[in-house]
């Protein structure tokens, strides 16, 4: 009876590994290792709705100035200069006319206007107040884009890690399943086999063949999608640490607590109410009187052949105080403060709205947090099981003692079992993250 041990299958794999090795190292792709903190550093610096919304926070902070709520005054400066050509008949209180043609006549005149409004009800006050929390707005919206962008980077490192193990499951069941060709194919040869023996073992190797290339096409998509968010080279090719840590000790309580102090979602709520109540305090300032002063400088120089004063030049300071009341306006004030009144409220109800829908996802996603916490624990029993099953079925099937039959069934069943124990440590490690990403709590670092 032929037999093909382990120690020569492992011998030709460590062989074929090398070369492959070489090959990939001469011709210049071989991969590099990627941490979870480098992939993290680079989406931070690289990822463009990061830097899209960095963008809007500048926007928001110049926007921040005493000059853009209305509180200093306005300097501007003006200057003109033309003239005319004209044919003229001038008739005296005599009768008598005259006439002239081509007359010309110039001005010119140039000088500076200083305008400053000292009181506009506290508008400008309540205007600067809505400029600081439009800041924070923008920043507390760039906190969200930022956790967005790292639980899609964490997100997408174990999704790899998930599928770098899954074709490493898939080449070893390959290898299994080239082992029982290559036993059924030496049977054949000595008269100890069956034809039927080598189709069975051929069509199974064919098959495995094809779930081991479709795992490597999925880890490749899976490259390019964590390379799509860092923002760099989609081509570029990388391996990740295999171990999917997972934080087992996580309390319900605290992320509720860590949820309202933390979470950009409901601080952004707040914010828009602090504004929608800032907005009322404009409006109610309209109704009182807008006060302001202005000076300035001028000279005015012109040209009049026909005129009375042939000749005209002026200059000086100019300077005065201007006021204003809105006495009526067609009830246009009643109806901006009412509108005013039920755009905070609104602001209160979608800040009730936030933290309700905020606190039921956190208990969904803590409850199935627990659950694959104990479908983990399953699923790792299971696979020492199926582990266990498959060494002794290899053993028994090496001597000849079972049917290739068997063989097959507990080689399906190991990779059942990888795979569903890969699952369950994949989402187990979402729903982690998922609660982290809630409450505000995801290490960017």
């Amino acid at each position: 009876m032929i037999q093909f041990s382990s120690y020569q299958l492992l011998k030709s794999r460590k062989l074929l590994f090398a070369t492959a090795l070489l090959l990939l190292c001469n011709t210049g792709f071989a991969q590099q290792k990627l941490s979870l903190e480098e992939a993290i550093s680079t989406a931070l610096k690289n990822n463009y709705d990061i830097k899209l919304v960095n963008n809007d926070i500048r926007i928001a902070k110049n926007n921040v100035n005493p000059g853009n709520a209305g509180m200093l005054p306005q300097l501007t400066a003006d200057y003109s200069k033309g003239g005319s050509k004209q044919n003229t008949v001038q008739t005296a209180a005599t009768g008598v006319e005259k006439k002239s043609n081509g007359v010309r006549s110039t001005n010119q005149s140039y000088g500076a206007s200083l305008g400053w409004t000292v009181f506009d009800g506290f508008q400008m006050f309540a205007n600067y107040d809505r400029l600081k929390e439009l800041q924070k707005l923008g920043e507390v919206n760039a906190k969200g884009t930022i956790l967005t962008t790292v639980a899609d980077v964490i997100s997408g490192y174990y999704a790899i890690a998930r599928q770098q193990q899954l074709v490493m499951a898939a080449d070893t069941s390959l290898d299994i399943s080239k082992m029982r060709l290559t036993i059924a194919q030496n049977k054949l040869a000595i008269g100890r086999g069956s034809k039927l023996d080598v189709l069975s073992a051929t069509v199974d190797y064919n098959a495995d063949t094809s779930a081991y290339l479709q795992q490597k096409n999925l880890l490749r998509n899976s490259i390019v999608s964590l390379n799509q968010v860092m923002a760099r080279d989609l081509n570029l090719v990388f391996e990740v640490d295999e171990a999917i840590n997972i934080t087992q000790n996580l309390d319900y309580n605290q992320l509720l607590g860590l949820t309202e102090q933390l979470s950009p979602t409901l601080q952004s709520a707040f914010i828009n109410k602090k504004i929608a109540e800032l907005n009322l305090k404009q409006v109610k300032g309209q109704r009182y009187p807008t006060v302001g002063l202005n000076s300035g400088y001028e000279f005015s120089n012109s040209t009049s052949p026909t005129g009375f004063n042939q000749k005209f030049r002026a200059r000086g300071f100019t300077y005065g105080v201007t006021a204003s009341l809105n006495l009526f306006n067609g009830f246009l004030q009643r109806q901006n403060e009412r509108n005013a009144k039920i755009q905070i409220n609104s602001s209160e109800l979608s800040l009730e709205k936030t933290r309700l829908d905020l606190n039921a996802h956190l208990l969904a996603a803590f409850q199935n947090y627990q659950t694959n916490l104990d479908l983990l624990k399953v699923e790792q029993h299971n696979l020492d099981i199926a582990k266990q099953n498959l060494d002794i079925t290899l053993e028994k099937y090496r001597l000849g003692s079972i049917a290739p039959l068997e063989l097959r069934e507990a080689q399906k069943n190991a990779i059942t079992a990888i795979t569903r124990h890969l699952d369950a440590q994949y989402q187990a490690k979402l729903t982690e993250i998922s609660l982290k990403e809630i409450s505000g709590t995801l290490n960017i670092q």
